[in-house]
């Protein structure tokens, strides 16, 4: 059992910091956004200890911690307790800009979550949008990086990009110049865009107040690095162990909050050349510096210690899903009509409702052998992916349950899913830089069900029929979460794998064998339907060999070094970079290989998709076939 916190208290004080966070309305004109967005949970493996006497050492070194924050109004606390011969060391950083009252609401909710990680683990780490909370075995708060650093870009990308860009990449510099050497390695800074009508970009960078100029420094560097991919749009979020750096052209904290970093722009006394020739120096130290942490990030290393599904504690601390009326469906649906259906999958049938409001959903009548097992895990399950945010999932608003009906109502998706603009009728009409965005936009949501939610959600599923496509042409990966309800029998397994089997792991598909690679897998025969427009059991007629599928096709080319002739002839050759392309085929290989160990994680893959090329040391293995039928 995982530990819980024991003083009665601290669940009142975690009630009410949600209360504040959800009812948070504005202040100087700056509108509240939640703090508990979860980022990152780490868990550290277990260690050969009495889980009760750990639990009790962390109850003792959370309550020190808390009450730097409570009664000497601080946003930042270190604190260690000894027993038995075993130590814990905490820490915990809010950022500058919120109220001691958010911060301590914030700690609250990391508090209690934080113990989602094995009762015997010796060290973890959470990370939400607000707080940062850690504890360790061993003092090591002088860590400034590591190679998970997350980059979190805002989908909305503003029209006067060029301007933007350059004043967000000025920002970034300034920051990184002048933060590591301002007290308390903090900076908050507000610049209005040239030409904009009004626009300004707020941004802050701080690091970890136990860091030493340099490791701030470097933390720094690399997180403003990771911006690049993001300048057009209107605000993103870096985060690392030693620091955290955001811009928005929205308010996130008051004019009154700004800190005036001029006078840290610059060393005392240095002259203008001194500074550009600093400039130009620290340039290149930072292109360096990314490559080396671009390529330790993609090297394989051992995968931390992750919470399996289904055995979650403090799922009560997450939002209930809104529970529809049965009747209030049947009639948004027309009796659940011909007319209104979308589609059928594996898990049941999909219909376009229309709700009393005039809001338009998608609704899942869920097709599920009844057993006292779904019934029971059927709320909590749904309670799990209700609670699940990103851009690139599709949003589950709700579900009803009435006697043996099982439904769950989603988010619309109009343009409905990727196959029907790879095969259908809109065949062609998505250019090379929108496919892309789609490759990208699905591995960043895989990445985030695998690694970034606080448990490790594997689809199962992936194909292109499972990823939907919003009114900016974003992919959002539907399905998620669901294959824990079907049954687990034999039978129910082969049927489950007859029509999409050319997607499937062979180890999944053949030993039962499951892993996030398994979807991993799948993504990669993904990529390249999306690259060649062709289904992957669709029997190439174009010189190939007779019965040669996709994915034998796409070897057999790679192989010759021709593999540029998979692309889809519908794509303009002026459209797109062909050793990008080559780059993009060749990870999608990587990811279908067929031993399991050296396929790519998808935060690797997302790492990988946005690099210039591979290196030497990843070139793909070949692939294990499996007959269609």
């Amino acid at each position: 059992m995982q530990p819980q916190l024991q003083q009665k208290p601290l669940f009142f004080f975690v009630f009410l910091s949600f209360i504040i966070i959800w009812s948070w309305g504005t202040l100087d004109g700056v509108v509240s956004d939640p703090q508990t967005n979860l980022v990152r949970l780490w868990c550290d493996q277990d260690g050969d200890n009495d889980g009760s006497i750990l639990k009790e050492i962390l109850n003792e070194t959370f309550r020190d911690l808390r009450a730097q924050i409570e009664d000497q109004s601080k946003l930042f606390g270190t604190a260690q307790a000894v027993k038995a011969n075993i130590a814990v060391y905490g820490l915990f950083q809010c950022r500058n800009y919120l109220s001691i009252a958010d911060c301590l609401a914030c700690f609250n909710v990391a508090a209690v979550n934080i113990r989602n990680c094995s009762a015997r683990a010796y060290g973890a780490r959470l990370v939400y949008d607000g707080c940062f909370l850690r504890y360790e075995s061993t003092q090591e708060f002088d860590q400034a990086s590591e190679s998970w650093n997350n980059i979190r870009c805002g989908n909305q990308t503003l029209k006067d990009s060029p301007a933007l860009a350059s004043t967000v990449q000025q920002v970034l510099t300034n920051l990184g110049t002048a933060t590591p050497r301002m007290p308390g390695f903090y900076a908050a800074t507000k610049t209005a865009v040239p030409n904009s009508n009004g626009f300004s970009i707020y941004a802050i960078a701080q690091c970890v107040e136990t860091l030493s100029q340099s490791g701030c420094q470097n933390c720094i560097d690399t997180a403003s690095g990771k911006f690049q991919t993001c300048l057009t749009t209107s605000n993103a979020e870096s985060y690392d162990t030693g620091c955290f750096m955001r811009y928005s052209t929205n308010a996130f904290f008051s004019d009154n909050q700004t800190t005036d970093i001029n006078g840290f722009l610059k060393k005392q006394g240095s002259s203008n050349k001194a500074f550009i020739i600093g400039i130009v120096i620290g340039g290149l130290m930072l292109f360096l510096i990314l490559l080396i942490a671009l390529f330790a990030r993609i090297r394989p290393r051992k995968s931390p210690k992750r919470v399996p599904k289904g055995d979650i504690t403090g799922i009560s601390q997450l939002k209930a899903p809104v529970n529809y009326n049965y009747k209030d469906l049947k009639s948004a649906t027309k009796n659940f009509s011909l007319e209104n259906k979308l589609g059928e999958g594996g898990f049941g049938a999909v219909y376009k409702g229309t709700l009393k409001n005039g809001k338009v959903v998608a609704v899942k009548k869920l097709t599920l052998r009844q057993s006292k097992r779904v019934e029971e895990e059927f709320e909590s399950e749904v309670k799990l992916i209700s609670n699940v945010h990103h851009r690139n999932l599709v949003r589950l608003l709700g579900c009803c349950s009435r006697g043996n009906k099982r439904i769950l109502v989603y988010e619309y998706m109009e343009k409905t899913s990727l196959d029907r603009f790879l095969f259908g009728k809109n065949k062609g009409f998505l250019n090379w830089k929108q496919r892309y965005d789609i490759i990208l936009g699905t591995a960043r949501g895989l990445a985030y069900l695998h690694e970034e939610f606080h448990v490790c959600i594997i689809h199962r599923d992936i194909k292109t029929n499972n990823i939907l496509i919003d009114d900016d042409l974003q992919p959002k990966i539907a399905d998620f979460g669901l294959a824990r309800l079907l049954p687990e029998d034999k039978t129910h397994l082969n049927t489950r794998f007859a029509g999409t089997l050319g997607y499937t792991a062979p180890e999944y598909a053949i030993h039962g064998q499951l892993s996030e690679k398994v979807d991993v897998y799948s993504y990669g025969v993904v990529i390249l339907e999306i690259i060649s427009g062709r289904r992957n059991n669709e029997l190439n007629v174009n010189g190939a060999a007779e019965g040669e599928f996709l994915l034998q096709q796409a070897w057999k080319l790679y192989k010759r070094g021709i593999h540029i002739e998979l692309v889809d002839d519908t794509l303009d050759p002026n459209d797109y970079d062909v050793e990008e392309v080559k780059k993009i085929i060749e990870i999608g290989l990587l990811c279908t290989q067929g031993s399991v160990e050296i396929r790519p994680k998808m935060s690797e893959v997302v790492a990988l998709l946005q690099q210039k090329g591979l290196s030497e040391d990843m070139r793909p293995t070949m692939p294990i076939l499996i007959e269609i039928n």
